[in-house]
Formats: C-alpha cells, structure tokens, sequence
C-alpha cells in the first residue's frame, strides 16, 4: 500500500502555538501508560509508516460562490504570508491509498496483518452499495492474495461506479440483499461465512476469535468482519496515527487543538480519543454524526468499543482505559441537519469551489461536514480582541470516490443546462 511522506515543513512548531478556551479535560488513569502503549503498537501494520501530509488552509469571508461565502487557500507550502488570519489545519488521510479512504485503512491498519499473520484465506464482510469499507477490504485483502466475499444492501446500481466498481473489481464475490435481510447483520453474516466455508471445507472465525484462540495450525480459515471494521483492533491503527502527530515537529503534545471529522459508525472518533486520552493530550476530539443514528447511539458505541479495548488488551498488556458517562468525544449534529445521503442545494458547488481553491477534494455526504466545522471553529477568534487565533484541525477521512456516484444524481451540478 503506497503512502504518502508527512512534509514536516508544511507543519513547522511555530505555526501551531496559541490556545483555545480553558475547558475541563479528564485524564485516564495510566499507570506507564506510553510505555504500554508502544508493547500494544508494536506489531505489524498494514501501513509501512503512520504519517500523513498536513495543509495549512486560509479562510476569507466574502468570497464568492455558495455554501456560506467563503473563499480559501492552500498555503502548505509557505508561499503567502496571512498574518493572523483564520486559519485551519487539514491532516490528508484521503492520500493513504488512490482507491482505500484513510480512515478505512487505519480501521484495517493492524486488521489485515492479523488475518494473514494467522493465514486466514477468505473474509467475509458488509456494507451498502457505495460502501467505503467494502471496497476498502476488497482492495486490501487482494493486495495480500486473501479472498474477499462481500455482501451488500440493496440492488445492483445499474451502472458500477465508485466504491462499487471498486467491489467488483477486487472482491472475489459480491452478493446483494434485500434491506430486510440486511437488518439482521450478524445472521446474515454467519450465513454467508457458512456458504463459503462450505465451499472450501473452511473454519469460520469473528475476528476476536482470530485474535484470542485461533488455532495457527488450522487450513482454510473464514474470518468475518463487521459492517465498518467496528472493532477494538480497528482502533489500534487510529492511535498509531495519534501518537505520531503528537511529535514535536508535527502538532506536538503541549498545545490545546481542537480535532474535528466525520463519523459514520464513529469508530475513527472513538479512537482518537482513546489516544489523547492514553497520550494525555489537551486535543479535544469533535466528531460530526453522520450515520443516521440517534447520540445516545453514537455514545453507546463509543463505550461499547472502549470496553472491547479494555478486554482485549488490559490483561495482556495492563492497558485500562478508566471513563465514565461524559466520554471521550464530543458527538455534534451536521449544522445542516439532513437525513443520511441527501445532499442541499448549493453544497456540490461548494465542494467544486474548494476543490478548485485548494486542491483538496471533499464529498457532500462526508468530508464537507467536517470541512463546515473547521471554517466555523476558525472563526471563533474574531469575537475575541485579544489573543491568538484557535488551533482547529480537520482529519480528511478520504470519500472521493464517492463523488462518482453523486455525479451521476446532480448531472446538473457539473453540466447546468444553457
């Protein structure tokens, strides 16, 4: 998988000092916490290295276009002065791998070395038509010569295109299913892990099957994953990545930062706060909820995962994460709310308008939610007279591919009728 190198001079220390408002942070209880932090992150990854480019992004009012008036510059590589303008800071996980989404990959980061450290042959896992994470480990396993079966939701797009075709072309099958079906995952997982261990007289393991009580000797293994990679594992690849932008070239670990980006099952989210936490970083982690899930869900989750963490790595490595109700993430609302998928008016023209002004690529169902909280958080200084501005850094989760598919629902965005 290529990687790109972090251009440690788009990030120099000195632009990233400052403050934001004092906030009240819970710590974790951690005895030697980095030290049994680095025993769980030594292993084999799927990433030959956790770094990411970081850009510098000024932000103008007034600017011509939609989507709030708004104008922007890509000023990574120092070639403008702005003073103390609004400024926001974007970590570009969407140039991990030209077909895989960089939360997909970090998700998969310490997954897919398990699976085939314990020579697992198929993998069987879910996701909708357009499903980021299916393609991601359709892509990932192929690399690896591990055969993917891939179940999706609904019927067959009658043009592939986007993370489909990119399920079609990597996957060993895909299947698709009626939303009723769909609904219970976990039987509809089992049943489809049962047909292709029929197949090849295989074994069938969850991932925390693999991980706790494989059997290494065992030929032919069928491991199944969740719909997203939820999982305690997915998490280790999240806290890689935070424990290298913590250095001190890159964002460092003395500055209050506020990290925002979109959540779909909220499982990125989770893991970076269960860094900062562990790290005893003063970041604090803001993650738009863009599942259709209700808060109490996202929170439930999020819990949920911190308890697997606990389980799977506090007996063997003495890594407990002690928290209570308040969490570790801050869930917010898109500031457009909106059922999942539906895309406003004016908002594939904003996304054209900072492709163009910045050459970074953002979608309308995901990375554009993020991208609208960090121009937001980048102005909370100018209500302040005094001070620096704050540090506001958005994760670019990836999505690109997805525009495929939107372009062909909103053809007018890309070729208005005279």
């Amino acid at each position: 998988m290529h990687l790109c190198k972090t251009h440690v001079h788009l990030f120099p220390q000195q632009i990233i000092s400052g403050h934001f408002l004092h906030r009240r942070r819970r710590f974790l209880s951690f005895s030697s916490s980095e030290a049994r932090l680095n025993e769980v992150l030594n292993r084999s990854w799927l990433l030959p290295k956790p770094d990411a480019e970081i850009h510098k992004i000024f932000v103008e009012t007034g600017g011509s276009g939609g989507g709030g008036g708004y104008s922007y510059l890509n000023d990574s590589y120092q070639i403008r002065s702005k003073g103390d303008r609004s400024r926001f800071y974007v970590i570009r996980d969407d140039l991990l791998h030209p077909l895989v989404n960089g939360n997909k990959a970090r998700k998969l980061d310490a997954v897919l070395p398990i699976l085939q450290n314990h020579s697992v042959t198929d993998v069987v896992t879910c996701g909708g038509c357009q499903s980021a994470h299916t393609a991601a480990v359709a892509v990932s396993c192929a690399e690896r010569s591990i055969r993917s079966h891939l179940v999706l939701r609904g019927e067959q797009p009658a043009v592939p295109t986007g993370y489909n075709l990119v399920s079609l072309m990597y996957a060993t099958n895909v299947v698709y299913v009626s939303r009723s079906v769909y609904a219970d995952r976990t039987k509809m997982l089992r049943d489809h892990a049962d047909l292709v261990a029929a197949s090849s007289s295989s074994s069938i393991f969850t991932l925390d099957d693999i991980i706790h009580g494989c059997n290494h000797e065992m030929k032919n293994k069928v491991a199944m994953i969740n719909e997203g990679a939820v999982s305690a594992t997915a998490l280790l690849g999240v806290i890689r990545l935070v424990r290298s932008l913590s250095q001190p070239h890159l964002l460092g670990r003395n500055e209050t930062i506020k990290i925002v980006l979109d959540a779909g099952t909220g499982t990125t989210a989770t893991g970076f706060g269960l860094a900062v936490k562990m790290l005893g970083l003063p970041w604090k982690i803001v993650a738009v909820m863009l599942g259709g899930e209700s808060l109490e869900a996202y929170k439930n989750r999020e819990m949920d995962l911190i308890s697997d963490f606990n389980r799977s790595y506090g007996m063997s490595y003495g890594v407990v994460c002690e928290f209570d109700s308040s969490g570790i993430v801050e869930w917010v609302e898109r500031i457009h709310p909106r059922r999942f998928g539906k895309v406003l008016k004016g908002e594939m023209e904003e996304c054209k308008k900072i492709s163009q002004q910045t050459g970074i690529p953002v979608d309308p169902i995901y990375t554009l939610a993020a991208w609208e909280y960090a121009v937001l958080f980048s102005q909370e200084h100018l209500e302040h007279s005094a001070g620096p501005p704050p540090k506001v850094v958005m994760l670019h989760t990836g999505g690109t591919l997805g525009m495929f598919g939107l372009a062909q629902r909103y053809m007018n965005s890309f070729h208005p009728k005279p």
